[in-house]
């Protein structure tokens, strides 16, 4: 059975959006791990957490403007690309400051991402129950990123190292790049003013 354009451009957007969503717990269990290698205060080590999602949720409205502006497809690959890069820094990481400045980036990264993917499937999907299934898809997908983001840490943690919880964004970044490409077609918001 060959797939749908439509359905590989869900499946593309729904790994992004886990991907996104799975890193803001992934390093809850790894946080002892990491104290360890890189030497962080008990204060400091929250802002392996914070950094992200501070940064994520404080540029997810420019992400989404970004993307209505500049095109949702040049905003995903962009994303996808920052993100995966940002994920390798802190997965090379050998400083406490190295791996928060990566968290940040990811954090940014994930914040194009994002509203991007729902951009991407409110504009390819028409509205009605086509639409419908793959909202619900899709927020099926980022519920399941925040639950898992926990058991994989632990399993990444227990049995590789710490720096896999990172590293694992690389090749699922390098698989959605080339297939972004190929499904996601370019599309821009109708918009009377067009500036941030």
């Amino acid at each position: 059975m060959r797939l749908r354009r439509s359905d590989a451009l869900l499946i593309v957007v729904c790994l992004a959006q886990f991907m996104v969503i799975l890193d803001v717990s992934i390093v809850n269990v790894a946080l002892p791990s990491i104290r360890t290698a890189l030497h962080f205060s008990e204060n400091n080590l929250q802002w392996v957490v914070s950094a992200y999602t501070i940064t994520f949720a404080g540029f997810l409205m420019l992400g989404g403007r970004a993307g209505d502006l500049l095109g949702r497809k040049r905003m995903f690959l962009i994303g996808v690309t920052l993100f995966s890069l940002a994920s390798l820094l802190g997965a090379l990481a050998t400083s406490s400051a190295l791996l928060v400045a990566a968290r940040g980036l990811q954090g940014l990264g994930g914040a194009i991402v994002a509203p991007a993917t729902l951009s991407i499937i409110k504009t390819t999907f028409p509205e009605g129950p086509e639409r419908n299934r793959a909202l619900g898809f899709w927020g099926a997908v980022a519920a399941a990123g925040g639950s898992a983001g926990a058991l994989f840490g632990g399993v990444l943690t227990e049995t590789l190292s710490w720096r896999w919880i990172l590293l694992v964004n690389v090749p699922i970044g390098a698989v959605l790049i080339p297939l972004a490409l190929r499904y996601i077609t370019e599309s821009r918001g109708h918009l009377t003013q067009r500036h941030f």
